[in-house]
């Protein structure tokens, strides 16, 4: 464990390093923009306006018996663009981003395709490495963007059709606006750049470390996902802290 740790910050540091470099393979990056962003944006929609209707279904109708109906908007924007888009988005993209850029590296290098390149003296961090990470950093808070929009539409479509909490668009949308602010979604936007990173550079790292042929490969793309997810679970703890004691 503390070896793969070690590891996983080498190869974040070099990454960062290499960040100037980016322009020598933009090409790359914006064919990974498109697999992350475009391919990934409609199931992100779809999740998102579960998520949003899930949340107005289990806290309106208690709210309302409360008298509380004037709340409801609030907690479901409030809970939506702070914790549960950024999170949930970032553990469907650790599916389904994170698990192919491990199989695609380790793949390549179970067929010593990354040796060619250092034959070619072509550092695989700056070829493979880089664009998967800044990909995966731009487009992710993009997508939770969407989640956010998506996720308030879909409890304002909750409250309006289910009898049991009655409320109407503009007033769900109103009382929402007057809790949720900038900072609230910039809270989910810090979260989520630092989930895309931890998502790029685990699923880069286990692809890089693959041995042992095709079924080396199936234990890399697990271990990338599930790294991730608790990497993902772990940070949102102690970030969730720190932007608390910053009030954010």
């Amino acid at each position: 464990m503390f070896r793969d740790i070690g590891q996983l910050a080498i190869l974040a540091w070099r990454t960062l390093r290499s960040l100037p470099l980016i322009f020598r393979h933009y090409r790359k990056l914006i064919d990974q923009l498109f697999e992350i962003g475009n391919a990934s944006l409609l199931m992100s929609c779809i999740l998102a306006v579960f998520i949003g209707g899930v949340l107005a279904l289990q806290t309106g109708p208690v709210m309302v018996e409360q008298g509380l109906n004037s709340v409801v908007g609030a907690v479901v924007g409030l809970s939506v663009c702070k914790e549960l888009a950024p999170v949930m988005i970032a553990v469907l993209i650790a599916g389904r981003i994170g698990s192919a850029m491990a199989a695609e590296i380790g793949s390549m290098a179970v067929y010593q395709e990354i040796d060619a390149l250092r034959t070619m003296n072509i550092n695989p961090i700056h070829y493979l490495v880089l664009p998967r990470v800044l990909a995966v950093c731009i487009a992710l808070p993009c997508l939770v963007v969407f989640a956010d929009l998506i996720g308030w539409v879909g409890g304002a479509l909750v409250c309006m059709s289910n009898p049991k909490i009655g409320i109407p668009w503009q007033a769900y949308f109103n009382d929402l606006s007057k809790v949720v602010d900038t900072l609230d979604v910039l809270n989910g936007l810090i979260k989520s750049l630092l989930f895309a990173a931890i998502i790029g550079l685990v699923g880069c790292h286990q692809g890089l470390a693959t041995i042992g042929g095709p079924r080396g490969i199936g234990r890399s793309v697990t271990k990338s996902v599930v790294n991730a997810i608790v990497l993902i679970l772990i940070t949102d703890y102690f970030i969730t802290r720190l932007l608390l004691t910053l009030d954010l």
